[in-house]
């Protein structure tokens, strides 16, 4: 266009106006790309668009094209000597425009992208711009599924799926009878379905799909029908008798709920009376022998195949055999609890249920619930009620973590003469604990040296060397859903902890019993005794010589789970000692106290010369005490002893005034028991004739009382 014009102006006006354009190029010095149209560019399918640029900045720079990273073409801009660089794969559609642009020609789909331009030229600093194309087809032959093909009624959920032959949207939007769907608890919008959860009649209608891109706008509809039924059937019984008579007649009607219109039939021993019409049933002269029983109310829903059972009993209740049986047990990797109920039999089947875990659930003579484990469930009861027509049961089971124990270690030695070690550990525990081992910090697992049972209770270990045993620490760890116990085990060479002996009456037959520790290792036990040889039964009634033992004496070999034995024949008149001493292998422990029965054996020579030295310094004391007291009595009689002396008539008539408590009473504690002394003051008044000489006058002290204490 400006050459055009160029063409119209004087020569020096040319001259002048290239000038200028030069003079202001050259002043710029700074590249600059602009884009007429925008960033974002759509394009159909098979056509041809361009990504229109506008350089400006400085002359001949060079183009570079990327498609999002990847360089598809190269070059600069007006060079005639090389042409554009395009990359091979990319020749038959992309085409570099004089001007920088870059044109797609028969624009495919995988053309949709991020392009990058930048321009370069030396000095300059780089610049760039950006577009996005996007490349669409008709949408064309839209097509909604419905999954599953026959939506029912509480299932799970239900999907509206489209696909189309050709074409992508770039807009979608749901419908359900021309209102709108949003995403909610019910509805999931999602890029290519619609997720209805939890549904049910309501959701019966039409639901359409509109996809729109920039080329194309479709609707397409689909029809829906929620399929729900049969509901709860309604049985009735004319007439309702708890039995009937053999020669009565008894209507049956079943009908339920439902779309479609769900079939009704009567079934009895397995086949379909084909004398039932649309659930009526008309049962006349009734015979117990072949009509008596169950009889079953068939609803079906030919559309889905759903079915709905009524029972009705005629005649004869059977009960269910026994009674409900309820047990709880891991499951899911030992972290659920499932618990079962079990009431087989009876006619008809027993309703099983267990409100305090569930209201929703329910079974027919076996009934199984799984529950999440929790510390709420362990030791609580739980009761499966069993209901049936003629008797209301129920049964109860209690989960519980696994409880304390003590490990049980026991020994025996093979044919190969090594020694087996097997420890048990079993903890009470509901449901049944796992059991898992370990020796250190090394688990435990089948092979040549250990095995675990099946039921993982026992570990078995074998060696020829005891002590290989000794030195080691074993650990179990039972474990169950609601907890573990763990107990470690440190074996003990052959030990007993306690015994004791039982003779029978008659002294002749004993009975030895004994312990061992939970964790001691034995493998037998050696009985034995010192003391006269055993009765022999054949001399019983025969005067025979009998030896006896002043050493311990093996009499009997038991094996290692024995602990008690048996010993007869014993004489009562003699005296015998017992004791056990508990081996492994060859490998013998510290035996166990030592139990005598007889008689005593008398005084032994110590004892003897004992009682010979105790006798004659027991006499020598008893002489020396015997001295002591009579030494003591005479000293006491001698200061008892007073001098007496004749009383006057004057202390006479005193006397006799004095009151009876302060007269003065010889006591035998005084005197010693001795006689009392003669009364001068009587003597004094006898008849002077009987008197040879006259007697001194005796004045007596004052009256003094006497206490005596005893």
């Amino acid at each position: 266009m400006w050459l055009n014009t160029f063409d119209i102006l004087p020569g020096h006006s040319v001259g002048a106006i290239l000038l200028t354009l030069l003079t202001i190029s050259g002043v710029r010095c700074e590249l600059d790309i602009s884009s007429p149209g925008p960033k974002l560019v759509n394009a159909k399918v098979g056509s041809n668009v361009t990504l229109a640029v506008s350089i400006s900045g400085a002359p001949d720079p060079v183009v570079r094209w990327f498609m999002d990273t990847l360089p598809v073409v190269t070059w600069t801009i007006g060079s005639t000597t090389f042409p554009p660089d395009i990359a091979d794969s990319y020749k038959g559609v992309l085409k570099l425009e004089t001007n920088g642009s870059l044109t797609f020609v028969n624009v495919q789909l995988g053309y949709s992208n991020n392009y990058t331009i930048e321009i370069t030229k030396a000095g300059l600093d780089i610049a760039s711009a950006f577009f996005t194309l996007k490349v669409y087809e008709l949408i064309q032959d839209v097509t909604v599924n419905v999954e599953p093909d026959d939506v029912v009624e509480e299932s799970i959920s239900f999907t509206l799926r489209y696909s189309t032959v050709q074409g992508a949207p770039q807009r979608w939007t749901w419908y359900f009878n021309r209102k709108e769907i949003k995403d909610s608890s019910h509805y999931s919008v999602k890029q290519k379905s619609l997720v209805i959860s939890q549904p049910n009649r309501n959701d019966t209608g039409q639901y359409s799909l509109n996809l729109r891109n920039p080329y194309s706008n479709v609707t397409t509809y689909k029809n829906v029908t929620v399929l729900y039924g049969p509901d709860q059937p309604r049985v009735v019984v004319s007439p309702k008798q708890p039995f009937y008579v053999s020669g009565d007649s008894v209507n049956l009607s079943c009908q339920s709920e439902g779309f479609p219109v769900p079939s009704a039939d009567w079934i009895f021993g397995g086949q379909i009376l084909p004398s039932s019409h649309k659930g009526f049933l008309n049962l006349t002269n009734l015979q117990a022998s072949h009509q008596g029983g169950v009889y079953t109310c068939m609803l079906l829903n030919e559309k889905t195949g759903k079915r709905r059972r009524r029972n009705v009993t005629i005649n004869v209740y059977e009960r269910p055999s026994g009674s409900p049986l309820c047990s709880v047990h891991s499951v899911s990797d030992n972290s659920d609890l499932q618990y079962k109920c079990q009431w087989p039999g009876g006619t008809p089947k027993a309703l099983l249920s267990f409100p305090a875990l569930t209201n929703s659930s329910s079974g027919a003579a076996e009934f199984s619930l799984t529950m999440t484990a929790s510390q709420e469930l362990s030791g609580k009861t739980v009761i499966c009620f069993a209901d049936h027509p003629l008797q209301q049961n129920n049964c109860n089971v209690t989960a519980r973590s696994p409880m304390a124990f003590l490990p049980i270690v026991r020994t025996t030695i093979e044919m190969s003469g090594k020694i087996l070690v097997t420890i048990q550990c079993i903890s009470q525990a509901s449901p049944t604990a796992v059991i898992s081992w370990s020796k250190g910090n090394e688990s435990l697992t089948n092979g040549m040296q250990y095995q675990i049972s099946p039921d993982t209770t026992q570990l078995s270990s074998r060696d020829f060397n005891i002590s290989s045993f000794l030195l080691e620490n074993y650990t179990c760890t039972c474990t169950n859903p609601l907890g573990s116990q763990t107990r470690d085990t440190q074996l003990q060479g052959p030990t007993i902890s306690d015994s004791s002996l039982f003779p029978n009456q008659d002294g002749t037959i004993i009975t030895l019993t004994w312990e061992v520790p939970p964790t001691s290792v034995v493998t037998g036990f050696a009985i034995q005794m010192k003391g006269p040889d055993l009765i022999d039964t054949k001399y019983v009634n025969q005067a025979h010589n009998r030896g006896a033992s002043r050493q311990f004496e093996t009499i009997q070999q038991k094996p290692g789970s024995t602990r008690s034995t048996d010993i007869s024949t014993l004489d009562p008149k003699s005296t015998y000692r017992f004791r056990i001493i508990p081996n492994v292998g060859r490998t013998t422990g510290e035996p166990s106290e030592v139990h005598r029965i007889g008689p005593g054996e008398g005084l032994k020579g110590p004892a003897i010369a004992g009682i010979a030295a105790g006798i004659p310094c027991s006499l020598l004391f008893l002489v020396l005490l015997i001295s002591l007291i009579c030494l003591c009595v005479t000293c006491y009689k001698k200061k008892g002893q007073q001098r007496s002396y004749p009383k006057s008539n004057v202390v006479k008539a005193v006397t006799t005034h004095t009151p009876p408590d302060i007269m003065l009473v010889p006591h035998d504690l005084l005197t010693g028991g001795l006689k009392p002394p003669p009364d001068y003051n009587r003597l004094h008044q006898s008849n002077s004739s009987e008197r040879s000489i006259p007697l001194p006058t005796f004045v007596p002290p004052p009256p003094v009382r006497f206490a005596t204490t005893v």
